[in-house]
């Protein structure tokens, strides 16, 4: 018996057209060009997620380091004495505190540079 491919070959082509909805039109319209374009695309995005986390900690470092000079201290002074003192935050949530909270970040520094 004769096995006629139409409903497989379809049911291919409309999971690659809906994956390249928004792409240009050749893209879009051609399956071959639309497979090659997802795949790109695919790669695109799982590099970009790394690079976004790399980007956002040199953001938070560049933040933190800027309300650390206004303290009177350089950012590598900062993270050092942190270590020392035994304060556990992250650079996201110092981040946050010295651009959200200056007054609680200002504490946190005297803590952190006080001499014991």
């Amino acid at each position: 018996m004769r096995v006629k491919r139409g409903v497989a070959a379809h049911k291919k082509h409309q999971k690659i057209r809906s994956l390249t909805k928004g792409m240009t039109r050749s893209n879009r319209s051609s399956i071959k060009r639309g497979r090659q374009a997802t795949i790109k695309a695919l790669q695109f995005s799982y590099r970009d997620r790394r690079n976004k986390k790399r980007e956002l900690r040199s953001l938070w470092n560049t933040r933190i380091n800027a309300a650390a000079r206004i303290n009177g201290i350089s950012y590598s002074q900062l993270i050092s004495k942190l270590k020392l003192s035994n304060i556990i935050l992250d650079r996201k949530i110092l981040s946050e505190l010295a651009t959200n909270y200056p007054d609680s970040f200002k504490t946190i520094v005297e803590t952190a540079t006080k001499k014991k």
